[in-house]
């Protein structure tokens, strides 16, 4: 597969993306057109009345895909650089899914203050930032201060949109099994960025955090240990127990951590019907096979696209961002997750295979792209955050035509 990976990106031209041209070029005319001396007139009127650049750029309809590259995939702080290809993909994804033009924007910079003025000098380029792979506990606090700062919408992948699919991946797995969110026992194994994200979204929707156990590179998260993150204190224990312990009849266990750390011991004596998400990449925190050999009742999803049920923030992010740009929302608030969460969720029960092999849709599915911002926008229309004028009917016929042209 190695050898299938470099030549993919190799040829025919380095890469995953590039620029195309909108309009023609092809003579004297069209080049006074689009560059000297008419597009001075268009600076003119943009200069006079900042909301032109909408109706006469593309900043409406691009992202920046940006990384320090401290926190890449499983690879850790590879550095900006190394980072780019990755970032290349997300850019790839964008364009694939939802019809949106992004860069990708490599930064050498770890102090988060500067980062932040960095991020922040881009809002006249573009109608919105997707960060992407900045190590944690620094990117709650970039994310933070960028929105605080900007008019545009930021969203750091990472942790909302692992969140998202997460959520809808648990909710559905939940019905297959029969429980109730509100019920369940629940083991995390991490407590980065995802966790903490998932934790938040988990909360809004009905999990009991008295019944919550979070596991770190240290162990149990207990009221014995100096833990900064807010999200995570509220699930401080009193008593520390082992994951074996926590994991004796535990309903669900999510797994965003490293590779290979559940052992299958650990699981025999989950509850009937426990759901495993390993969601570590690329080497999940168990094989489900390694699952399958003593726990055959045991709903499994992971990261990769090479078994059933992949949880993949592709189902999320490109969805979330077609309808923040259309609509031009400030933030990318809670409720637009919330409404993700459910509408991924339903879409994925309508589907003819669901069950424990499928609970979720696939992302190739082309419902996605007409669906979900649509439900997002009816939303945003709904809390009147839209800050351009947007009819619902003439956007789901605007969806249905985006998903049409190739």
């Amino acid at each position: 597969m190695k050898k299938e990976v470099i030549k993919f990106h190799e040829l025919p031209v380095p890469g995953k993306i590039s620029t195309k041209l909108t309009k023609n070029i092809k003579n004297k005319k069209e080049l006074s057109l689009a560059y000297t001396p008419g597009v001075g007139y268009i600076a003119s009127k943009i200069y006079k009345n900042e909301e032109y650049i909408y109706r006469y750029t593309n900043k409406g309809n691009l992202v920046a895909v940006i990384s320090n590259g401290t926190a890449v995939l499983g690879l850790g702080n590879i550095g900006p650089s190394a980072s780019k290809p990755v970032m290349e993909g997300k850019c790839a994804l964008f364009k694939k899914f939802s019809k949106i033009d992004s860069y990708d924007i490599e930064i050498e910079e770890s102090r988060p203050k500067e980062l932040i003025k960095i991020i922040s000098s881009l809002e006249k380029t573009f109608g919105g930032i997707n960060l992407e792979d900045i190590k944690s506990p620094e990117c709650f606090y970039i994310e933070k201060e960028c929105n605080k700062r900007m008019n545009i919408p930021v969203f750091h992948d990472d942790q909302h949109g692992t969140a998202v699919v997460v959520a809808a991946a648990l909710i559905n797995s939940l019905k297959i099994a029969k429980k109730d969110i509100g019920n369940i026992k629940t083991v995390v194994l991490g407590a980065g960025a995802a966790a903490t994200a998932c934790l938040k979204l988990l909360l809004k929707l009905g999990l009991d955090k008295r019944n919550t156990y979070i596991y770190d590179i240290k162990g149990l998260i207990t009221k014995r240990r100096n833990i900064e993150n807010k999200t995570i204190r509220q699930f401080l224990k009193k008593d520390n127990i082992s994951i074996k312990e926590a994991l004796i009849d535990c309903d669900f266990c999510l797994g965003l951590s490293v590779g290979g750390i559940l052992k299958k011991e650990l699981i025999v004596n989950m509850s009937k019907k426990a759901i495993v998400f390993a969601l570590a990449n690329p080497t999940p925190e168990i094989l489900p096979e390694d699952i399958k050999d003593i726990r055959k009742d045991i709903i499994i999803a992971t990261g990769r696209s090479d078994y059933p049920n992949q949880v993949n923030n592709v189902l999320c992010f490109p969805y979330i961002f077609r309808a923040a740009l259309d609509s031009r929302v400030r933030n990318i608030s809670n409720y637009m997750k919330i409404e993700t969460v459910k509408s991924i969720s339903k879409l994925g029960t309508t589907d003819k295979e669901f069950g424990e092999n499928k609970i979720l849709p696939d992302i190739f599915d082309n419902r996605l792209l007409e669906y979900l911002p649509y439900k997002i926008m009816k939303r945003i229309l709904k809390r009147e955050e839209n800050r351009i004028d947007i009819k619902i009917r003439e956007y789901k016929q605007f969806l249905r035509k985006l998903n049409r042209d190739d």
